[in-house]
């Protein structure tokens, strides 16, 4: 019999705190700068987002949105036979979080790794869950989160810290005679790479006295992405998909984008095409959560009845890098 994989279960996980634009104008009336945030939220759709407990760290959102998702697929840690964390934020450069989120989770049975290639984190690490499943007899029940906390990261004064929503999302992909995951695509232009991220800390510039003084141990945008990568890569991606799962656009029921702009959204639907409506636009919510954007979407989409069971469902992310990654995927 030929092996499948399919998510049977979902879970989002948001910190207490919540900030709001007009918060952050406040803040940044004192530099004189609380114009960013209004052109900001004009350019997003961002109202508000979410801020972890200092205590907290990466892995302790991924915990949660995990043990809501197990919770609501009714496994236990020890049902678990592997751990893939879609990150990058990790608690620290090495080991990888998702050991450290094993050990909280007690899932001492499951093997673990993480992806870090940012917002396209999830989609990549769901793929290689249905494709470990299908390869793998001794791998049937999969956890598979996206988890973020890119403020942590930040300098408290830079206005990109507007976009910075922390939170997590999981689910849970186990082996099925129908195949849920049904296609799988990706793209990258690494001719990005230098537009946005941390300078130092790695391998090409280690820590020094002279980074951290002059900030590059910390998140920046160097330079602005141009609207179109997203704009014309998301069609492409969402074409790949259509082609390798044999459906039309007018056959999806919920397409899950990266949640950072309302507008690039809009004039995507448009140009594939595809009913706005069937595009969630939840930033406004939830900010920008980078990594995690993707499953917190798919999880209040089916919390709120906005996809159900059958439902053919499509979520494609990009981040930095430029890295893009699609999935399609039957609930």
């Amino acid at each position: 019999m030929n092996r499948a994989a399919t998510v049977v279960a979902t879970g989002r996980y948001l910190p207490e705190r919540l900030v709001t634009n007009d918060e952050l104008r406040g803040e940044f009336a004192a530099s004189g700068r609380a114009e960013v945030i209004d052109g900001f939220e004009a350019r997003s759709g961002i109202l508000q987002r979410y801020r972890a407990d200092p205590a907290q760290a990466t892995s302790d959102l991924a915990v949660e949105a995990a043990r809501q998702a197990m919770q609501r697929a009714g496994c236990q840690p020890a049902d678990l036979d592997l751990i893939i964390l879609g990150t990058d934020t990790p608690d620290q450069l090495t080991p990888a979080t998702s050991v450290v989120v094993q050990a909280k989770l007690g899932a001492l049975n499951a093997g673990t790794f993480d992806i870090g290639c940012a917002c396209a984190s999830f989609p990549t690490a769901l793929a290689t869950a249905g494709g470990l499943i299908a390869a793998n007899p001794g791998i049937r029940r999969v956890l598979v989160i996206g988890a973020y906390m890119m403020q942590r990261l930040a300098a408290p004064g830079d206005p990109m810290i507007f976009f910075y929503g922390d939170g997590a999302g999981a689910a849970i992909v186990t082996v099925a005679e129908t195949p849920g995951l049904i296609a799988s695509a990706f793209l990258a232009d690494g001719r990005y790479a230098d537009h946005w991220g941390i300078a130092a800390g790695g391998t090409a510039e280690p820590v020094s006295h002279e980074a951290v003084d002059t900030g590059r141990t910390q998140v920046r945008l160097m330079q602005r992405y141009p609207p179109e990568i997203n704009e014309d890569g998301w069609p492409r991606l969402m074409y790949r998909l259509a082609e390798q799962g044999g459906f039309t656009m007018e056959a999806v029921d919920l397409a899950v984008f990266t949640q950072v702009n309302a507008a690039s959204i809009d004039t995507v639907c448009d140009r594939l095409p595809l009913a706005r409506h069937r595009a969630p636009k939840l930033m406004g919510q939830y900010g920008y959560t980078g990594s995690a954007c993707v499953p917190i979407a798919l999880d209040h989409a089916i919390e709120h009845g906005l996809a159900g069971p059958g439902d053919l469902v499509t979520l494609l992310g990009s981040g930095v890098g430029y890295n893009m990654a699609g999935v399609a995927l039957r609930l």
